[in-house]
């Protein structure tokens, strides 16, 4: 029997079921996913994407499955904020904006060069959802969920984007 099929990405405003995964886990093209449910299904996209939460998956018979993202292990920055966003992105680290805190993966050479300058650096557990870029290159950047669409998150530049 075969496995219920999602060939393709839209806006999950009333989802069926969800799937829960992390940042890496969001970068996919072709998968098999467990939803929180216990369903299988095939993702079978045609070019890599990078999900965002609130990401659907429609499946072939028009079920939408939406995108959650799962707890994994982070470094919580506090302090100053200007600083701590420069030097992060100054290394391509992909990075959550908060008003008092930034996220970003959890990386002890990161984590020493932060409290070095000064900046609070504690482990937590929580969701990752980073920024998204400004110019549309690379895993992080930006598209518009106004309505059901294809995405085209495609990776034009070839760019190392390792930061682990």
């Amino acid at each position: 029997m075969s496995l219920p099929r999602a060939a393709q990405v839209v806006r999950a405003d009333a989802p069926a079921d969800h799937v829960t995964l992390d940042y890496a886990g969001r970068f996919l093209r072709r998968r098999r996913l467990t939803t929180d449910s216990g369903l299988s299904l095939l993702v079978d996209l045609p070019r890599t994407v990078s999900l965002d939460p609130g990401d659907g998956l429609r499946l072939d018979d028009g079920t939408v499955v939406a995108v959650r993202a799962a707890d994994e292990d982070l470094l919580e920055v506090r302090g100053d904020l200007v600083r701590a966003a420069w030097h992060i992105g100054n290394r391509h680290a992909p990075c959550q904006v908060a008003p008092d805190r930034l996220l970003i993966q959890a990386d002890p050479i990161m984590a020493d060069m932060l409290g070095r300058l000064g900046l609070d650096v504690a482990p937590v557990r929580a969701p990752f959802a980073p920024e998204r870029g400004a110019y549309g290159h690379g895993r992080t950047h930006g598209h518009d969920h106004s309505h059901d669409h294809d995405h085209d998150h495609s990776h034009d530049h070839e760019h190392d984007h390792a930061h682990g």
